[in-house]
């Protein structure tokens, strides 16, 4: 292929200079469907993901190859996680020609789960995310992951005579992999500190215990995001992190949300 484009004397414009001095910190593709494979639990698991790619331009280069970055991601054998995104974010910056560059990928996956009283199984799924900031000397990887939960109300639950209002909640975690973390351990973080976590498939005994799990361990969203720090803050293997929680309210057209960094 190459000897052809240098028999047609195809001029590379990409590679032109430029003359108006300014480097682009960002120039790559978004919205690129194509699909990965996760390591879940001990096993290999297919999915689909969106994926957004870019580089840092030069001041004096024209623009990227935009096609690099489409090839840069065919090329990807392995299942995806932080050792594999480091070895391949520092791939795509060397077919780029680039001195950094940021990979993000969206997912969706699914854990099986047994419901609490009779045990019936299903799927849940999740949303994950994979962000990569590459440079030419190292490469730091964000593991994402976006968690449903059920939370009840503290104060609802003290000013009323009977019930208290409750709903669903996300909790999003996001952080930089010191070491190896697994899909699960971050869904637990998040659903380990609800009121209660969810399944797909219940049963009435489920649907009981799950109603008074509620109630006996109240949440107010200040509560969850506290709690989703507090233990990653005792886990080694996290480095930075942000931990978002947002109520779907049901008693307001308005959601309640709150934020922890570190």
């Amino acid at each position: 292929m190459t000897n052809l484009i240098d028999a047609l004397h195809i001029p590379d414009t990409q590679s032109a200079r430029d003359d108006r001095h300014l480097a682009i910190q960002r120039v790559g593709v978004r919205g690129v469907r194509y699909p990965i494979q996760l390591r879940i639990e001990g096993a290999v698991v297919p999915t689909v993901a969106d994926w957004s790619l870019d580089v840092a331009l030069p001041a004096e280069q024209k623009g990227t190859h935009m096609s690099r970055f489409v090839a840069w991601l065919d090329a990807i054998d392995d299942p995806l996680d932080a050792a594999t995104l480091k070895r391949e974010g520092a791939r795509m910056l060397a077919l780029l020609a680039a001195d950094a560059g940021r990979i993000e990928a969206s997912f969706p996956f699914f854990l099986r789960k047994r419901a609490p009283v009779s045990g019936v199984e299903s799927l849940l799924e999740y949303q994950g995310r994979f962000v990569v900031e590459a440079t030419s000397s190292e490469s730091t990887v964000w593991a994402e992951v976006v968690v449903p939960v059920k939370s009840l109300c503290p104060c609802s639950k003290e000013i009323s005579d009977y019930g208290a209002h409750n709903q669903r909640s996300h909790v999003t975690i996001r952080v930089e992999a010191l070491a190896e973390l697994s899909w699960l351990e971050l869904v637990r973080f998040a659903e380990d500190s609800a009121s209660a976590e969810i399944w797909s498939s219940l049963k009435r005994a489920d649907e009981k215990w799950i109603t008074e799990r509620a109630y006996e361990n109240p949440k107010f969203v200040e509560d969850m995001v506290r709690d989703v720090a507090l233990r990653l803050n005792a886990d080694p293997r996290v480095g930075r992190y942000s931990v978002d929680v947002e109520n779907f309210e049901s008693i307001h057209a308005h959601s309640a949300m709150a934020r922890i960094e570190r």
